[in-house]
């Protein structure tokens, strides 16, 4: 039998907000957590530092599929343009023959071929050799970005510039995971950044090298609310006006 003179309570204008969220609470309980040994906050910058204008960046060094440039002074039929560094790393001078050039800098390579072009044609030879294109700078973006992959890097590079090149970090990143790895002096090393203050001017950002690997974190709270509202079209019915 049906009930009368009973007035039927209406849902407050926001229930529908409010379930939206408590029923992503499970969700936040269960998002994985980064190893606590992995450096964050201020240490995370002892790690990976900030990008500073004002200090130069470490020489570079060649790396296989690298272009050369060497000049011997006064030679001109000694001297090469568009060198290009083999997949061992190595590169082919006229006179000397191959040469590892792959691990040293421009000044070193340049006193390897004046020391080897000295001991049997030249005396007291002057060599330049520049870095035309340097192709084995490249780093990689993973994890919730909007195109993951490996992108090549011409001079100084910060994180937000790197997370540039994947195109952005998705909707469902979790901008207070993202993971900067970094090999140095042969051990891995791997520091965690706050994108979220970076990009608001609350952190520095960080100094991106080539062979770093970025890794921005997945969040499951926000994944879990767009399929929520993807599945429940009636939700617009409820909007507050």
């Amino acid at each position: 039998m049906p009930l009368t003179g009973q007035r039927v309570r209406p849902l407050p204008r926001d229930w529908f907000r409010k379930s939206a969220i408590l029923s992503m609470l499970p969700l936040a309980a269960c998002q994985p957590s980064l190893d606590k040994s992995v450096a964050r906050g201020p240490a995370a910058y002892d790690v990976i530092p900030a990008l500073n204008p004002d200090v130069q960046p470490g020489e570079y060094r060649i790396g296989p599929l690298d272009t050369l440039d060497v000049t011997v002074f006064q030679e001109p039929d000694l001297s090469q343009k568009g060198l290009r560094v083999d997949a061992a790393g190595r590169v082919l001078v006229p006179l000397i023959g191959q040469i590892q050039a792959s691990g040293q800098t421009a000044v070193e390579l340049s006193k390897t071929i004046a020391a080897q072009l000295g001991q049997r044609y030249l005396v007291n030879p002057q060599v330049t050799v520049s870095v035309v294109s340097a192709v084995s700078q490249r780093v990689s973006v993973e994890g919730s970005v909007n195109e993951a992959g490996v992108y090549e890097i011409a001079g100084r590079t910060s994180l937000l510039q790197a997370l540039a090149l994947a195109k952005g970090t998705s909707r469902t990143a979790a901008l207070s995971q993202v993971v900067v790895f970094r090999n140095i002096n042969g051990q891995r090393n791997a520091a965690v950044f706050n994108v979220s203050d970076i990009r608001r001017g609350a952190a520095p950002d960080p100094e991106i090298q080539g062979n770093d690997l970025i890794v921005v974190g997945f969040s499951n709270v926000k994944a879990g609310f767009r399929d929520f509202l993807s599945s429940s079209p009636l939700l617009a019915i409820f909007r507050p006006f």
